[in-house]
């Protein structure tokens, strides 16, 4: 199946909203406003610069695992980067591809250098799920002669 959409009208719907971090504050910082806001990454900003991403994953990996303190290592020892970005007009299905081959869950999406949003690999499976039922529903109108031929 060829999923047409864009970033741009999922962002639409779920918004704008993202949640930052500067790369001095510490891990355990980070994780605190991750459980806060019930997310599993945040945006790692220099100013309005994107300086990487940090995830829960990143914690497990090179904090937990490896004995460091998340209340003294700095989030700029974590960060992934260079990020993988997208534009608004990125498609979801090239967003999965780019998920799927870089082995991440989280793209920050721009607009030139600026962030104007974040989209998970939840976001695109269920805007993937609702276009399915959506042409699902319109062919099922369409057979039962809802609609005129």
């Amino acid at each position: 199946m060829n999923i047409v959409g864009t970033i741009d009208s999922i962002l639409r719907e779920k918004g704008t909203q993202t949640w930052t971090i500067p790369p001095e504050a510490t891990v355990y910082e980070a994780i605190q406003l991750m459980a806060e806001k019930n997310i599993g990454a945040l945006l790692v900003m220099q100013g309005e610069e994107l300086a990487g991403i940090i995830t829960e994953r990143d914690y497990t990996r090179k904090v937990a695992l490896k004995g460091k303190s998340s209340r003294q290592t700095p989030v700029r020892e974590l960060i992934s980067n260079p990020v993988i970005t997208v534009e608004r007009g990125e498609t979801v299905e090239e967003c999965m591809r780019l998920m799927t081959e870089h082995r991440v869950r989280h793209l920050p999406v721009m607009e030139g250098s600026r962030v104007v949003g974040v989209v998970s690999i939840g976001d695109l499976v269920n805007w993937t799920i609702s276009a399915q039922h959506l042409a699902i529903s319109q062919m099922e109108d369409y057979i039962s002669g809802k609609y005129p031929g």
